[in-house]
């Protein structure tokens, strides 16, 4: 497989998620200039992928895969053993679709891509801040009260996401100090081993 990733983008959600599933040893990193569209060999990104984001994941059989909620659900379900997602066809696979919509949409979406789009004015910044963010945490809160992942009591591809994203809030000029168990969640999936080197391994391309 070949992953096409920025560093400390959301596809940091996928570097997590093959790291939780033992795959990371398998796959080629393939970084991408998200400024130029160009690879690290000079060599243009949209000819791999004409939506020009990240991530992207490459099959084996060369078949292209992007949407973050779509790569994390073929990651978890190429080592189901890991229990990064619930069965297929279960009612808990669905509430983990719930989760990837809601982190992806109302968070990833609505929330910082206001924020950080150059082209955004000023207003829709503080509207994302002052506005859209406050009950979308809110609902995050009361949630992550009553249990310590996002889907029953084990980390699933949904709380890779969540986790790359809650890494954005800071330089979003945003504060978890509202929602302290929001920050706890942060703080506590940081210091797992699959999260903390996955995120190493990015912050130290940034330097």
């Amino acid at each position: 497989m070949k992953l096409f990733f920025s560093p400390m983008t959301c596809s940091l959600a996928t570097r997590i998620a093959l790291c939780e599933a033992g795959l990371d040893g398998q796959v080629d990193f393939q970084r991408v200039d998200l400024h130029t569209r160009t690879l690290a060999d000079g060599s243009s990104y949209l000819d791999i992928s004409p939506k020009g984001a990240v991530a992207a994941l490459q099959t084996e059989d060369g078949q292209l895969l992007t949407e973050n909620a779509a790569i994390l659900q073929y990651v978890a379900d190429r080592a189901p053993a890991s229990g990064l997602a619930p069965a297929a066809g279960s009612f808990e696979r669905y509430r983990l679709q719930e989760w990837l919509s809601f982190v992806g949409t109302e968070l990833h979406k609505h929330v910082f891509y206001s924020i950080f789009n150059p082209f955004s004015p000023e207003a829709s910044r503080d509207y994302a801040r002052s506005q859209a963010a406050p009950p979308r945490f809110a609902h995050l809160e009361q949630h992550l009260k009553l249990q310590a992942f996002l889907v029953g009591n084990q980390f699933t591809v949904a709380d890779a996401y969540l986790v790359t994203v809650l890494n954005w809030v800071e330089r979003a000029g945003l504060s978890l100090e509202p929602w302290p168990a929001v920050a706890a969640y942060r703080e506590r999936l940081r210091q797992r081993p699959a999260v903390a080197r996955a995120m190493q391994s990015e912050m130290a391309m940034l330097v």
